[in-house]
C-alpha cells in the first residue's frame, strides 16, 4: 500500500477544506476537521481522513447542512438536549459537551440527548472530554443496520459503538471505544481496501456462509462479538441511542437514508457521572490502588493506552496515498 507523509497540521488543513469546498461554514468544517486529525493523530485510520468522501457525499446530496446552527437546551439542571438541525455530530458534541460537563459536577450525574445528527466519527473524543474535567463518560450512537442479532443471519443493529472513559488525575484516562460487532464496519472496509483478511467470526457473505473475505462480509452481515453476549449490548445501544433519544433505531435510519454513502441522521447518547460528588474525596486514590494492582497482571494494558501513546508523536503521519489524492480531487470537483 502507497503511503504519503501528512502533518497534523496539513491533515486538518484538507479536512477542513474538503468541508467547506463542499459547503460547510468554517464553524462545521472546523469541528469536524478537528476530530478527523485526532482521530488520525491517535491512529483511529478508521474514523480519520478515510470518512472525508462519506461526509462530501452527505453535503453534495443534501442531506447534511453544513451551515446548521446546533441548539442546546436544558430539559432539568441534569437532562440536556442538543438538537443538531442536521448538522455533522462534532459540532453539535463541541456546543453541548461543556454544558453536561457543568451540570454533572454540579449536581452529580447528567445525561445528553443529541439528536438531528449525522454520526460518522470515533466515540472515545466526547469521553475523554468527560474524563479530562474529572468526569466518568459513557457515549453510545446507533447506525444503520449491519449486524445481525445473535441467532439470526439478517443485518437489524448498526455496528453500534459504546465508549467509556473513567478519569486518572496526572494520568491518562481509562478509555474504550468499541463496536458492539464483531469488528467495526469502517475496519472492515479499510481491510477490504487493502486486502487483507479479518479473523473468522467477523461475518458471513450474501448466502450466509461464515467468511474471512472483509469485502463479501461488507455485501453480507456482520456479527456481534460474543455471540448472545455481544448482541444484547447491541440491544442496549439502539434502546439508548434511538428509544431513549426518540431518533431513529438502525432500520429506521436505513428506510429513510436517501443512499448517497454518508452517515444517516440517528441519535447520541452521553451520560456524564462526577466520582467526586457520588463515591466522595478519596476516590482518586482507591482507584489508583486498583490500577496498580490490574497493570501488575502480566500481559495486561490499559484500555486507551495506545491511542495515548499515539498522540506524543507529533510528527507526520502516513496516509493511504490513493484515499488522500481522492479527498485533494473532492476540493475541484
Amino acid at each position: 500500500m502507497a503511503t504519503t507523509a501528512l502533518t497534523l497540521d496539513e491533515i486538518y488543513a484538507l479536512a477542513h477544506d474538503a468541508m467547506t469546498a463542499n459547503g460547510c461554514n468554517d464553524e462545521n468544517a472546523s469541528a469536524l476537521a478537528d476530530i478527523v486529525t485526532r482521530a488520525e493523530r491517535d491512529g483511529s485510520h478508521s474514523h480519520g481522513l478515510f470518512r472525508i468522501p462519506g461526509y462530501v457525499k452527505a453535503l453534495r446530496s443534501g442531506k447534511v447542512d453544513g451551515k446548521a446552527s446546533p441548539t442546546v437546551t436544558k430539559v432539568t439542571p441534569a437532562v440536556i438536549r442538543c438538537e443538531g438541525h442536521g448538522c455533522f455530530a462534532p459540532l453539535a458534541q463541541a456546543s453541548a459537551l461543556p454544558v453536561l460537563a457543568e451540570a454533572a459536577s454540579e449536581i452529580g450525574v447528567a445525561a445528553l440527548s443529541l439528536t438531528g445528527i449525522h454520526h460518522f466519527a470515533a466515540l472515545w473524543p466526547e469521553t475523554e472530554f468527560l474524563a479530562d474535567r474529572g468526569l466518568v463518560g459513557i457515549a453510545c450512537t446507533a447506525y444503520m443496520p449491519m449486524v445481525a442479532p445473535a441467532g439470526s443471519a439478517e443485518k437489524l443493529f448498526g455496528t453500534n459503538p459504546i465508549s467509556f472513559a473513567w478519569p486518572r488525575p496526572g494520568r491518562d484516562p481509562v478509555c474504550y471505544d468499541m463496536a458492539t460487532a464483531a469488528m467495526a464496519m469502517g475496519d472492515i472496509q479499510i481491510a477490504a481496501r487493502d486486502g487483507k483478511e479479518v479473523p473468522p467470526g467477523t461475518g458471513l457473505d450474501s448466502d450466509g456462509n461464515a467468511t474471512t473475505d472483509p469485502a463479501k462480509i461488507a455485501a453480507g452481515v456482520v456479527l456481534p462479538f460474543g455471540g448472545y453476549k455481544g448482541s444484547a449490548i447491541a440491544l442496549m445501544v439502539e434502546l439508548l441511542a434511538a428509544g431513549l433519544t426518540g431518533e431513529q433505531f438502525s432500520y429506521e435510519a436505513k428506510e429513510n437514508d436517501n443512499g448517497d454513502g454518508g452517515p444517516p441522521r440517528g441519535g447520541e447518547m452521553v451520560i456524564a457521572l462526577s466520582p467526586e460528588l457520588i463515591a466522595g474525596p478519596g476516590w482518586p486514590e482507591h482507584v489508583e490502588a486498583f490500577m496498580d494492582r490490574l497493570t501488575s497482571l502480566k500481559g495486561v494494558r490499559v484500555p486507551g493506552a495506545r491511542r495515548h501513546k499515539n498522540r506524543l508523536d507529533t510528527g507526520p503521519r502516513n496516509i493511504n496515498e490513493a484515499l488522500v489524492e481522492t479527498i485533494r480531487g473532492l476540493l475541484q470537483s
